[in-house]
Order: structure tokens, then sequence, then C-alpha cells
């Protein structure tokens, strides 16, 4: 079994891993565009880096979602790897706002 298929036989008994699935996706999709768009320039991250004036570990840890990126920061990065820059709305992507507890 591979990992996405573990990840949906998870969501469908788990409502509890299926919830924390959704409000996480997001951040996934982010890291998953960010890889792809990167090696989609032909990229490596330290080249990435340099051209953004920083470091490899902070490319790797974007990509690694254990940082997330400023407003400015995904401006360099759309402007970098030729990539339009949106904010959207979760709710029109149809995902569920996170609720405060």
């Amino acid at each position: 079994m591979n990992h996405r298929d573990y990840v949906a036989q998870r969501e469908a008994r788990d409502p509890a891993f299926r919830e924390a699935c959704e409000r996480l996706r997001p951040q996934y999709e982010f890291r998953k565009a960010l890889i792809g768009a990167r090696l989609n320039a032909g990229l490596t991250q330290k080249q990435l880096a340099e051209r953004m004036g920083t470091s490899q570990a902070a490319i790797a840890r974007l990509e690694a979602g254990t940082r997330l990126p400023s407003v400015d920061t995904l401006h360099r990065l759309a402007v970098i790897l030729g990539l339009d820059f949106t904010i959207t709305p979760q709710e029109l992507l149809g995902v569920r706002p996170h609720k405060a507890a």
C-alpha cells in the first residue's frame, strides 16, 4: 500500500484524521507546487537560494513545510520561478476554515 492509499483509507475511517488532513492540505499543496515549479525551472535548491539571496537550508525548510513563507518571500519565489502569485480565500477553494479553540 502506498502513502496516498494509506491516507485515503485512514481519512475514510477516522474523522479527526480527515479533519487534520483538510487543515493541512493547503500547506501540502503549496509545498508540492513549490517543488514542482523549482524543478520545472531546472533549478536546484542551492541555485534558487542564490537567486533569492538566501541559503539552501532556507529553501529546504520551505519545501519541507517547517517554515511558512512571508508574502515578500512568496512574491520573490513567483518572480524568480516565473509564476503568477495570487492569494485566494480558502472558502473559494472549498476548504473549511479552521475554528479557533
